[in-house]
């Protein structure tokens, strides 16, 4: 017979069996030379047919299958992008009407006594609880058997892993006082600049407790954050009356410490809160509620002990208003939104954030509360401190040497 050169691929199960059938059925009849050509033929092109039927299909597969992954890529892209911005958004939103709404409450002249602020940290440490108790009782399916089974084996059966909370509870407690403090004190420009110190800390902190390694624009960016602080904080020129000017600088120098402690119990519970998380595997609504529960102890008992005269003569909700109540739930839920959507938002978006809360305050503060007259050394410190957070965030290369604690 004649040995002809088929274009069959090696392994082609299907194409083997009809070249084969075609043999068959040829060799089962008496031989004949003309069938030879016709047997050669016919072979042939039915292994060219089944060859590029092959490599159709395949094609084929391969362009739905790429098709396929471009289109269901694409939505999921969107979707990202506009996650992006809703949580920058967000973060926005937060950082700037919770400054703005406290400094407006504090400064609000109305009829009768003004709010309590220890009274405002109680009444929104019971609102984070309460909201992180709905988180969990969500997670686990609305189901009352479940929430009363989780909190009691992860807060009542683990009183050790519950008592650690206590540390950045009280901190964080104090810290939500003296916010107060510095805002009854202090313009929102000047309190939105001068928080961000809270880098400062947050980072020396890291360093110290957690062992991580800054690099040489993460330091650079601490650096050029003080300065721009001092810029802000540096003292105005202007004419006033002696007797208002010197009570004016009191009242700076009672804002600034307030934000300056602040900012160092900010830094250290946040990093020690951090170390916990890593440390255990409880979700973080449960942590939020041992947290709670410890600062509503801490809360009342700061309450009683610096305001419970007042609170024994007019209650515990004196002076409280449509503008309280948002600071309040600005307060309470403000941590937890962060906390939601912070997964979403890269550095930059973070930096993004920073920056348009500053100029928004700056703007309000200005035009708004007026009670902020803008000079040249505080623009100078503002694009400072603006310009250290970007740098803070920028994921350069990592340095050979990097500095560590």
């Amino acid at each position: 017979m004649h040995s002809f050169l088929l274009p069959l691929e090696l392994g082609s199960a299907s194409s083997t069996w009809s070249v084969r059938h075609l043999l068959r059925t040829h060799t089962t009849r008496r031989f004949n030379p003309k069938d030879g050509v016709t047997l050669y033929r016919d072979a042939y092109l039915l292994s060219v047919k089944l060859l590029l039927k092959r490599h159709w299909r395949r094609a084929n597969c391969d362009f739905s299958s790429q098709h396929c992954l471009l289109t269901s890529h694409r939505p999921v892209a969107m979707a990202s992008t506009r996650l992006k911005y809703l949580s920058l958004g967000v973060l926005v939103f937060q950082t700037t009407s919770l400054v703005l709404t406290m400094r407006y409450s504090r400064t609000l002249q109305a009829d009768g006594p003004r709010y309590l602020a220890s009274s405002a940290v109680v009444v929104a440490e019971v609102m984070k609880i309460f909201t992180c108790v709905l988180l969990v009782f969500k997670e686990h399916s609305y189901s009352w058997r479940a929430l009363n089974s989780i909190l009691r084996q992860e807060i009542a059966h683990k009183p050790i892993e519950t008592l650690k909370l206590a540390i950045p509870s009280g901190i964080y407690t104090l810290q939500n006082n003296l916010l107060y403090v510095a805002l009854s004190n202090l313009d929102a420009a000047t309190y939105q600049v001068t928080y961000q110190l809270k880098i400062l800390t947050t980072a020396l902190f890291s360093v110290s407790m957690l062992g991580r390694r800054l690099g040489v624009y993460q330091w650079l960016s601490l650096l050029i954050l003080m300065a721009g602080v001092a810029f802000v904080q540096w003292p105005s020129e202007s004419v006033a009356d002696p007797e208002k000017e010197a009570l004016s600088a009191g009242s700076q120098f009672v804002g600034v410490a307030a934000v300056l402690v602040a900012c160092c119990s900010s830094g250290f519970a946040g990093v020690y809160f951090e170390k916990i998380l890593k440390e255990s595997k409880q979700s973080v609504w449960v942590r939020n509620i041992q947290l709670g529960m410890f600062g509503l102890v801490f809360g009342l008992f700061g309450m009683m002990a610096y305001d419970g005269e007042r609170v024994r003569e007019l209650g515990m909700f004196q002076g409280y208003n449509t503008v309280t109540w948002a600071v309040v739930v600005l307060q309470a839920l403000g941590g937890l939104v962060i906390a939601a959507v912070i997964k979403y938002a890269d550095n930059i978006l973070k930096g993004f954030a920073t920056s348009l809360s500053i100029i928004l305050s700056t703007l309000i503060s200005y035009f708004w509360l007026q009670d902020f007259e803008p000079t040249g050394v505080f623009f100078v410190g503002a694009m400072l401190v603006i310009t250290a957070t970007f740098l803070y965030g920028y994921e350069g290369k990592p340095s050979p040497n990097p500095s560590r604690a």
